[in-house]
């Protein structure tokens, strides 16, 4: 949780300009999880995942905060038909029999410099890994209907091989490397 340019990086939620501890629930519409793969060493390939959902619980000291979040790996897309329904099949995700991937937060804390990094746990074909997420905490504003709304932007780096995600014969062809990054909008919970 970075803050805006014009307020300190600092824990104290008082130093965080509009900070609002509560529960917060994603809004779908105007978030988005992404992601990017280099294809043959020489081009990125990117996808996102349309369904997703995530609870964010920002605590009276934010780095007492914690995010857990589920994503459908079925609503993977890629803008090709052929290459999401692989991306689903048992050769990479194998939506039929791990049909969520998840992340629940460990802890927060205060980044070199500017920012925030979220350590958690992230689950994906039923292996569960250490990640981090950089985090930034874009700023706090009154969303439609007078609803109070928060938006973060996130990335970290994952080893798909790590995972469990070789990819069979079409798996040479990519990197190791997956880059997420997520821009998340979200509501208060009433």
């Amino acid at each position: 949780m970075s803050t805006s340019p014009e307020s300190p990086a600092s824990a104290s939620a008082a130093t965080l300009s509009g900070y609002t501890p509560g529960t917060w629930t994603i809004d779908p519409i105007h978030s988005e999880v992404a992601f990017s793969v280099r294809h043959l060493g020489i081009a990125n390939v990117r996808g996102r995942f349309d369904e997703f959902a995530a609870e964010i619980v920002l605590a009276e000291d934010p780095l007492e905060s914690s995010v857990t979040a589920t994503i459908q790996i079925a609503s993977v897309s890629t803008g090709h038909e052929q290459r999401d329904n692989h991306i689903r099949s048992e050769d990479f995700l194998h939506a039929a029999e791990f049909p969520e991937m998840t992340f629940r937060s460990a802890g927060i804390r205060e980044a070199d410099g500017d920012g925030f990094l979220a350590d958690g746990e992230l689950t994906v074909r039923g292996v569960t890994r250490p990640v981090t997420l950089d985090l930034e905490l874009i700023g706090f504003g009154k969303g439609y209907e007078g609803r109070s709304v928060v938006g973060f932007s996130a990335s970290t780096q994952i080893s798909r091989k790590a995972f469990g995600v070789h990819g069979g014969a079409g798996g040479a062809a990519l990197g190791d490397t997956v880059k997420i990054t997520l821009e998340v909008e979200a509501g208060q919970a009433s």
